[in-house]
């Protein structure tokens, strides 16, 4: 079901890649890092509409969010109760149909996203599937049943006696894609062994690793190869990937008024926001420069289309965007033959204000408890009197009588 699901859309963006890649070394810069960067730049241009419909959930969510937790609040204490239950989420689903949204309305945009970065994840894994005139390069070395390595009697041993630590160790040698994918991050170190193994094919090993370097340079950074702590220029690839993942997020969320110290999914995302971005360097230590060169560019990317968006709907305003949220909304309930939902009036009312109704109800309520408690009291006086009053004469309740008007008589007196 994965691979049903990710392999077309893999296939389909390494196509784009491999377009994009026949273009630049058309004009003499036949450059893979090079290629990402342009790849990453159209892909983020193409998923635009998906980027600013997600960025307007989040503005109206900052408007959302407080009336909504006022919602939770109001019912905090009736979680047992199924009818109110059911009226909260009634109360919340009316909020977010007031600002012309849906609790999902967030949702789609990522469930949408995902198989595409999922796709895009493999395809930086397996660049030289992707890319034709790169692996045409290791072609004319492995042979792939002609005239290369992989005719030598003792290819499949040596591949997998020599090659054989960390991801290296999983490779199946005697499948050409595979050898292909594994062989284009080796080192300076690995090549070298390669070249005095099989000496029948020294020089088309050596010319072809000359131009398959030259392809993944940039900057002096192999792109193919994962990055170490040594100093050395490739350390910046997972510093980079971390700082400007980092810078990014910020950027996303925007300016918020609100006041999140009672909302504790806040909190949480918070602490994610400052997490994923150190999980991110630290992944990228592990991966090809590559993927970690292509989060740098989306993160880069993402953080100038993001400014644009927040300057955008900063300079509409969230009542406009409202207006237009349920101009649209109710499009689509016209077609369904439903009627027009109204615009939300002041869709900017302040916490403050949301908070204060909330607590002036929560008086209400006590007042009334107050109330239930003064009625009770004067039952109980009203049952006491009229017990006395036809007590029998010279009774033990009759004396009890007459001793609570003599008490009752001192008391208006002082």
């Amino acid at each position: 079901m994965y691979n049903a699901i990710i392999e077309p859309i893999a296939s389909l963006l390494g196509k784009v890649l491999d377009v994009l890649f026949v273009g630049i070394n058309a004009i003499g810069l036949g450059n893979i890092a090079i290629a990402i960067i342009l790849f990453t730049l159209l892909v983020k241009l193409l998923m635009l509409p998906l980027t600013a419909k997600q960025s307007k959930m989040m503005k109206l969510n900052s408007i959302i969010g407080p009336e909504v937790r006022a919602i939770q609040n109001k019912y905090k204490d009736k979680k047992g109760d199924q009818n109110a239950m059911l009226k909260m989420q009634e109360e919340t689903k009316a909020v977010y149909a007031k600002y012309g949204t849906s609790q999902m309305g967030g949702c789609v945009q990522m469930l949408i996203q995902f198989p595409i970065l999922l796709a895009l994840y493999r395809v930086f894994q397996r660049i030289p599937m992707y890319v034709t005139s790169l692996k045409a390069l290791f072609i004319n070395i492995l042979g792939d049943g002609g005239n290369g390595i992989m005719s030598a009697a003792d290819y499949s041993d040596f591949m997998s006696n020599t090659f054989n630590t960390g991801t290296l160790a999983k490779i199946d040698w005697s499948n050409v894609n595979d050898a292909v994918v594994a062989m284009n991050s080796f080192t300076t170190e690995q090549w070298n062994l390669l070249k005095e193994h099989f000496t029948s094919y020294a020089s088309v090993i050596a010319d072809n690793q000359t131009k398959i370097t030259e392809m993944n340079t940039f900057l002096g950074i192999n792109v193919s190869q994962v990055p170490t702590l040594a100093l050395n220029i490739a350390i910046l690839i997972p510093i980079l990937s971390g700082v400007t993942q980092y810078i990014s997020v910020r950027v996303s969320q925007g300016k918020s008024n609100q006041d999140d110290s009672d909302n504790p999914a806040a909190a949480s995302m918070k602490m994610m926001n400052i997490f994923m971005p150190i999980m991110s360097a630290f992944i990228a230590f592990s991966v090809p420069a590559g993927l970690g060169l292509y989060w740098i560019a989306t993160a880069v990317i993402q953080t100038i289309i993001q400014i644009c968006i927040n300057r955008y709907y900063d300079k509409l305003g969230v009542d406009e965007i409202v207006r237009r949220n349920v101009e649209q909304r109710n499009k689509k309930r016209a077609k369904k033959g439903l009627p027009p939902e109204k615009i939300a009036k002041n869709a900017t009312t302040s916490t403050k204000k949301i908070d204060s109704e909330t607590k002036s109800q929560e008086r209400i309520d006590k007042l009334q408890q107050k109330k239930e408690q003064n009625d009770k009291k004067v039952k109980e006086i009203l049952e006491a009197t009229n017990y006395y009053k036809s007590a029998k004469p010279g009774s033990l309740a009759e004396k009890a009588g007459m001793v609570a008007k003599y008490n009752e008589k001192n008391s208006k007196k002082n």
